[in-house]
């Protein structure tokens, strides 16, 4: 388990949202961004569940600007190798999401 802590920013899609489903009911969507900085951009992991999922899976694709507000969590992965070289993963839990800049050449009225 790792630290928990509240996160609220603006970050970009890199990638478009990959959907699963958990227990076959429940659909988890993740997508893996990048948090826009002057100087070393960092990417990060979200995870999107329920109808939420279902949407950002709908509407948002690569290069779109989203603001989120979700729970950060780190995970520390333990390299058996190189025992002082330890690997952080990032990931946000998101709960609500707004669409900030979106690509232009979206199709109008296309669901």
């Amino acid at each position: 388990m790792g630290d928990t802590n509240y996160f609220s920013g603006i970050v970009k899609v890199l990638e478009n949202p990959r959907q699963t489903f958990f227990n076959d009911k429940v659909p988890v969507t993740t997508v893996r961004v990048e948090i826009p900085q002057i100087r070393n951009n960092r990417i990060i992991f979200l995870v999107f569940w329920g109808n939420l999922a279902r949407e950002v899976k709908t509407y948002y694709q690569i290069n779109d600007y989203i603001l989120i507000e979700g729970y950060l969590s780190i995970r520390i992965k333990k390299n058996i190798n190189l025992p002082t070289k330890n690997s952080k993963k990032v990931t946000v839990t998101v709960l609500k999401v707004y669409p900030f800049l979106l690509k232009s050449n979206r199709a109008i009225g296309k669901v």
